[in-house]
């Protein structure tokens, strides 16, 4: 397999025309956004797909960088997914993945910026402020490996331990195989993340087993492999593959390729996602008094 890809939805397209067996497939379309709901019940699909079994769901919207910082569809969408992902009790703690100094990777960082942290919020202030209905939120964004010297796993575990939130959200930045998907989609799932996976620098996963609570993952693609990208292209047979692999390598292994405008998708991609997780967790307020509490 050629392909490198994070989108579950491009897993099934590899898969073929038919759905593989143990994978249910749902898509539905309002407005001009695309939510696609996919669900790999047993290992047969697990195989078949080469991805864990769980819940995925994709939200495909109008590209991010042509878009402006609107409340629109996007938002009811992405929130309502994320809300059918989530405890309906209990403190979450999101946890903005990747290294806020490379653009590419600076997703989670700048996602986790904006998100409405409560948890301390307590006591008499809060009832007079009218604020005691939120839900408990704590915010982190760890860093990466080379920072701090620590597994971003070994950090959450000890987290995890100390608050005992209900559930973890995650947000990182996503490879695709596809430039058409670049900055226009959204993936959640149940499944856990493995950190570091959408540029090339995978780490130990992130899911239930190891910390032992519900990990619900989000991301947007924002690279594409070279090595995928020349396949994709391309369309190549098995055989041509050993010549794909002669001239981008050994100068571009590892390369990824980024949009121009890499730096407004990620703002912008950054802003949806911190909104629509603010409003699916804080659903009592709207997404103007939202954006008044984290500007």
């Amino acid at each position: 397999m050629m392909f490198r890809t994070d989108l579950a939805v491009e897993c099934r397209e590899l898969a073929g025309k038919s759905l593989p067996a143990g994978v249910s497939y749902h898509e539905e379309i309002r407005e001009d956004i695309k939510t696609i709901s996919m669900h790999i019940q047993d290992d047969q699909g697990s195989h078949a797909l080469g991805k864990p079994k769980g819940h995925y769901i994709t939200v495909e919207t109008p590209p991010f960088s042509e878009a402006g910082e609107d409340i629109d569809a996007r938002l009811t969408a992405v929130s309502q997914a994320l809300s059918s992902l989530l405890p309906k009790d209990g403190c979450i703690l999101v946890v903005g993945l990747g290294n806020s100094a490379i653009t590419p990777d600076a997703l989670g960082p700048r996602t986790a910026s904006r998100i409405l942290a409560t948890r301390h919020l307590k006591g008499e202030f809060v009832r007079a402020a009218g604020l005691d209905g939120l839900r408990s939120v704590a915010v982190l964004s760890p860093g990466v490996l080379g920072q701090t010297g620590m597994e971003t796993g070994e950090l959450l575990a000890g987290i995890v331990q100390h608050i005992h939130p209900s559930a973890v959200i995650a947000v990182d930045a996503l490879a695709s195989r596809s430039l058409d998907r670049l900055g226009c989609t959204v993936q959640l799932s149940d499944t856990g993340i493995t950190p570091g996976a959408g540029v090339g620098n995978r780490r130990a996963l992130i899911n239930q087993e190891s910390l032992g609570v519900p990990v619900i993952a989000m991301g947007v693609p924002t690279v594409v492999d070279a090595l995928t990208l020349a396949a994709d292209l391309t369309h190549p047979m098995p055989d041509d593959e050993p010549t794909i692999r002669k001239k981008i390598e050994p100068q571009g292994r590892g390369m990824v390729v980024t949009p121009k405008e890499i730096d407004l998708l990620i703002d912008r991609a950054a802003f949806l996602l911190s909104l629509s997780i603010n409003a699916a967790l804080q659903p009592t307020l709207s997404p103007q008094d939202l954006l008044s509490l984290v500007s």
